[in-house]
This record gives C-alpha cells, sequence and structure tokens, in this order.
C-alpha cells in the first residue's frame, strides 16, 4: 500500500498537535518531586512529616507499658492509618472553611479555659511537657476538634429525624428486650483513670498520671458541682471516658447485678440516691472488682431508676432510649458516608503509600 505526503495544511495541525504533545512531555519531565518531608497532600496542602511523627509519638504514649516496640512493619501500618486520619482532618478542615464552620478563637480560648481549670499554671504546663505537647499543639486539637463537631452537627446531625413511626416500629421488633428481668439504674458519669488514655480536644490522655492526681483532679469536679455546674459539661471535658464528647457521660440504663458486680460499694451508694443527685467520689476497679487496686475514681448521677417488668413503649424513658439508640446509630453511618464523599472529591496524593510501595517492588 502507497502512503501519501502529507499535503502542507495536513503538516501544519499535526505538527502543532506533536509539538502540543511534546510540550506537556517537557512540563511533566520538569515537575519537581515533592520534599521528601511531604507524606501527602490534600488538594495541594502538604501534610509533613513531622505532622505524622508527632501523631505517632502521641499514638505510642497511650499505649501503656507496650513490652516491646513493633518492628518496621508494624509501625508503617500504624503510621499508613494515623495518616488516614491527618488526611481525613485536612478534608474535614477545608470542607469548614468552605462553609464559614471553622471554630473561632473565641471558641478555642473558651475550651482551653476549661481545660485549665482543675489545674495551677504550674500543673498544666507539667501536663503539656508529660504528653510532649506545645500550647499551640493543644490549640489547634481543640480548634480541629470544635471544627469538626460544627462541621458534623450541620451537615449531619441536624438533618437526621427520628419519627414516631421510627420508634414504634422499633419497638414493635425489639419488645422483648424491654422485658426487664431485675431493676435498672439510668446513670452517667465523669470518670478520670490513672491509665493511659486519650479523648481527642482534650488533656485526658493520662500516661503517667498518679493515683493523687486522680484524686485531686475529681474532687475539683466534684466541688464544682456542687456550686450547681452543668454535669453533662463537665463530663465532656474532663472525663476520661472515650464516648463523653458524645454522650455528655450517660452510661445508659444498667441493671442492678451489673453494678454489684462492679462494685458493691457503688451499687449501695447509687441506691440511695434519688434521681437527679449525685454520689462521692467512688473508686473505679479493673475487671478484677475490689479485689484489685483502683484504676481510677468516678462520680455517678442517677437519671432515673426503673424497676424489673415489660417496659410499654408509653414510658417516656423507653421512647428517649429508643430514639437516641436510632439517631446515634443512623448519625454514625451518615458521617462514616459523608467523610467517605468528601474524600472521593478531594484531590490526595498519599506519597507515604507510594514510598511503602515503591520499596517493597524492589
Amino acid at each position: 500500500m502507497q502512503v501519501q505526503a502529507l499535503s502542507f495544511k495536513q503538516r501544519k495541525p499535526f505538527a502543532l498537535a506533536l509539538s502540543s504533545t511534546l510540550l506537556l512531555v517537557a512540563l511533566a519531565a520538569c515537575k519537581h518531586a515533592p520534599s521528601p518531608d511531604v507524606m501527602a497532600t490534600v488538594n495541594g496542602k502538604d501534610i509533613l512529616r513531622s505532622d505524622l511523627d508527632k501523631a505517632y509519638n502521641n499514638y505510642k504514649a497511650t499505649q501503656g507499658d507496650a513490652p516491646q516496640d513493633p518492628n518496621p512493619e508494624q509501625a508503617d501500618i500504624v503510621r499508613l492509618n494515623l495518616l488516614r486520619q491527618l488526611i481525613d482532618n485536612e478534608i474535614l478542615d477545608q470542607t469548614a472553611a468552605k462553609l464559614n464552620l471553622a471554630a473561632s478563637d473565641e471558641d478555642v480560648n473558651a475550651q482551653l479555659i476549661e481545660l485549665k481549670a482543675p489545674y495551677t499554671a504550674e500543673e498544666f504546663d507539667k501536663k503539656l511537657k508529660q504528653q510532649n505537647m506545645t500550647l499551640d499543639d493543644l490549640k489547634l486539637q481543640i480548634r480541629r476538634k470544635l471544627t469538626s463537631d460544627k462541621l458534623i452537627n450541620k451537615e449531619i446531625e441536624s438533618k437526621i429525624n427520628i419519627t414516631d413511626a421510627d420508634i414504634n416500629s422499633y419497638y414493635a421488633k425489639h419488645k422483648s428486650e424491654f422485658n426487664v428481668i431485675e431493676p435498672q439504674y439510668h446513670l452517667a458519669w465523669i470518670v478520670v483513670t490513672t491509665g493511659a488514655t486519650q479523648q481527642a480536644g482534650s488533656l485526658q490522655n493520662n500516661k503517667g498520671t498518679s493515683d493523687a492526681d486522680a484524686r485531686k483532679k475529681i474532687q475539683i469536679v466534684r466541688n464544682r458541682l456542687t456550686t450547681g455546674e452543668d454535669f453533662g459539661a463537665l463530663a465532656m471535658n474532663y472525663s476520661d471516658d472515650p464516648n463523653a464528647n458524645s454522650t455528655a457521660g450517660d452510661m445508659g440504663f444498667i441493671s442492678e447485678s451489673a453494678l454489684q458486680q462492679r462494685d458493691p460499694a457503688t451499687l449501695a451508694a447509687i441506691s440511695k440516691l434519688k434521681v437527679g443527685q449525685i454520689t462521692d467520689v467512688l473508686p473505679v476497679y479493673g475487671g478484677g472488682g475490689p479485689a484489685q487496686r483502683a484504676s481510677g475514681y468516678a462520680i455517678y448521677k442517677l437519671i432515673g431508676r426503673e424497676p424489673a417488668g415489660q417496659r410499654e413503649l408509653n414510658n417516656p424513658s423507653v421512647q428517649q432510649n429508643i430514639r437516641q439508640g436510632l439517631r446515634q446509630s443512623h448519625a454514625q453511618l451518615m458521617q462514616i458516608a459523608y467523610i467517605e464523599m468528601l474524600r472521593d472529591d478531594a484531590k490526595v496524593r498519599n506519597y507515604f503509600a507510594e514510598q511503602i510501595l515503591k520499596q517493597g517492588s524492589r
């Protein structure tokens, strides 16, 4: 087959297309690789090695007295998971900024004042040093938590509507669950532990907290309760319960036998309360009960008390319990889906993951 030569008019667009292609290739070749200190980018915003190192060191601080350091592969698995969290945090921050939902300096300072309240200035500085944190680190942690809460409240929580029909349907399918064979106590608590715990946006990373420190902190909280401060607000700010932020310390209903097994003295103190009253400071024990040394201290509030028997749907506590449970499960599902959607829309580049794959293929 004879190939015809291109005419001048035909050659001109071909030449332009070829030159454009070569230009793109040249630009791609000239594009500099990111700095080795950049672990990932989110819509052009860098996440640095120092950010990941800090998250990893904080993670190790929450592991207590681990028997040995993880091997390099295990450490990198942890780092990849932490980097995923940092990427998600950055996506949420950028989304909140677009929607004008970023926490203000006033919001951050108000939360900081709450966190400082149980401590002297020297104790507060010591707490920060124990956690290898600066004041700016803590402010950033607070800002991100408050910003995330505002975003989720607007985009998720405000759009959830649990109807009476939803509650009726749930009760009809789970009626047997509301046939209680023993008395139940609806409780809230504020707990301060002496072990290693961590709660975002607070100083609740208590690795190395002594028994005396825990006693002092819980007693300060108890004193503030006696002056009329809100139990739920204090629980969110000072409790080491990881669910305190979302539940305001609400433990739900706990059976009498479960409390007895936990600690007879705790059951005895709670059984003397009237609805709305709080206990004195009580010790908290591990799985072995009072035979073990106290792992922390708690204050309990009695929200309600229910006798044994079938709980009917017209019982306000039944409706509240179902509504709260449905709302929490729906919010959790929607939040996961929302973050996945935001991640899909974001331009993310994970250089650390690419580096691991590249090294592993050699």
